[in-house]
C-alpha cells in the first residue's frame, strides 16, 4: 500500500511544557496547527505512524550511536521527561512488531538499519505524538536518524534513508503514515536558547516544498550550526520525509517563530495523490 500522508513537524519541548506561558492567541495558533494535522492524517485512515525523529541521548550514547535505528516492539513508554516539566502525563503507546520486522526487513535490502526490541520515548516523538494520537491509540513506529553524535549521518544518506522508507511502506498491505519531528533553526540547551533564524527557515522550507534535492543536499554542517544551530542538524528527518514522498508538492500548513517555545513551530506535508478529503476545523483538544 502506497505512503498515505507524509509530513513534518517541530517537536520543542517548550510547545507543551511552556505553553502556559506563551501569548494566549499564538499558543492556540500553534496547537491548533497540530489539531489540524491530526485531522488530516486521521483523514487518510493510516493503520500505523511512522515518527522519524531525532532521539535526544535518551536510549543512544556515543557508546552506541547508530546512523539509522527503527523500534521493533509491541508498546512504547514515555516521556522520559519529568511530566510536570513537558507536561505530559506518563503514557504506554502501542506498537506494531510484527509490522516493524517487515519494514525494516525491506529498508535493510539498501540501508544499513539497527532495530531496538525496547525504546523510551522522549519530547522528540511524545510532543507531536500528544496533538497527533491524544488517545495513544494508534501503533507507531519509532525511527532515529543520528542528529546529535558526530560524525552525524550524512544528508545524502539521510535522503537514501528516507527512500529506502518509502519501498519499505510499498511493500507492505498496511496503511502508513509518516511524520518526521525536529528543529528547524534553534539553540537548545545554550545562553543562545529562544533564538531563531526565520529567514534561514522559510528558505529551508521553500526547499522542502519544492522537493528540491540538490538544494536540500547542499547544505554542510559547518555552516548549519553557524545559521541554524546544533538544532539545525534535525533538518535530516525533514530531507528523509522528502525522500520518501518522491518528488510531491509540500505546502507549509503553519510556521511562525515562537521564543518561548525557542523554535520556529512548523507543519507541513506533501501532496502525495490528487484527492484528499477536505479541510474541516479540528475540535480543540484541551492541554493544561
Amino acid at each position: 500500500m502506497p505512503l498515505v500522508y507524509a509530513g513534518v513537524c517541530s517537536h520543542a519541548p517548550g510547545i507543551t511544557g511552556r505553553a502556559h506561558l506563551a501569548e494566549p492567541a499564538q499558543r492556540d495558533a500553534v496547537h491548533g496547527a497540530f489539531d489540524q494535522m491530526r485531522v488530516d492524517i486521521e483523514a487518510t485512515k493510516p493503520d500505523a505512524i511512522i515518527v522519524l525523529a531525532a532521539e535526544h541521548f535518551a536510549n543512544f550514547f556515543m557508546n552506541n550511536m547508530p546512523s539509522f535505528a527503527v523500534g521493533m516492539a509491541d508498546f512504547y513508554d514515555g516521556p522520559i521527561e519529568d511530566p510536570d516539566w513537558l507536561k505530559i502525563e506518563k503514557f504506554r503507546a502501542p506498537g506494531n512488531r510484527d509490522l516493524s520486522y517487515r519494514l525494516i526487513t525491506e529498508m535493510m535490502n539498501s540501508v544499513d538499519v539497527a532495530y531496538a526490541e525496547e525504546w523510551l520515548f522522549d519530547h522528540g516523538i511524545a510532543v507531536p505524538l500528544s496533538f497527533l494520537t491524544p488517545n495513544w491509540d494508534l501503533p507507531v513506529i519509532p525511527v532515529n536518524i543520528n542528529c546529535q553524535g558526530p560524525p552525524l549521518t550524512p544528508l545524502n544518506r539521510a535522503w537514501a534513508f528516507g527512500e529506502a522508507i518509502r519501498r519499505a511502506t510499498d511493500s507492505v498491505p498496511e496503511r502508513i503514515a509518516l511524520v518526521g519531528t525536529g528543529g528547524i533553526s534553534h539553540w537548545p540547551a545554550t545562553p543562545d536558547s529562544g533564538k531563531i533564524n526565520e529567514g534561514w527557515d522559510r528558505d529551508f522550507l521553500d526547499r522542502w516544498c519544492r522537493h528540491d534535492k540538490d538544494a536540500l543536499l547542499d547544505y554542510d554542517d559547518l555552516t548549519v550550526y553557524a545559521d541554524a544551530g546544533q538544532g539545525g542538524f534535525e533538518i535530516r528527518t525533514f530531507l528523509a520525509v522528502s525522500a520518501a514522498a518522491k518528488g510531491a508538492t509540500g505546502t507549509v500548513r503553519f510556521f511562525e517563530p515562537v521564543p518561548i517555545f525557542a523554535v520556529g513551530c512548523t507543519v507541513a506535508d506533501y501532496q502525495l495523490t490528487r484527492s484528499r478529503r477536505p479541510r474541516r476545523r479540528p475540535r480543540r483538544q484541551s492541554r493544561r
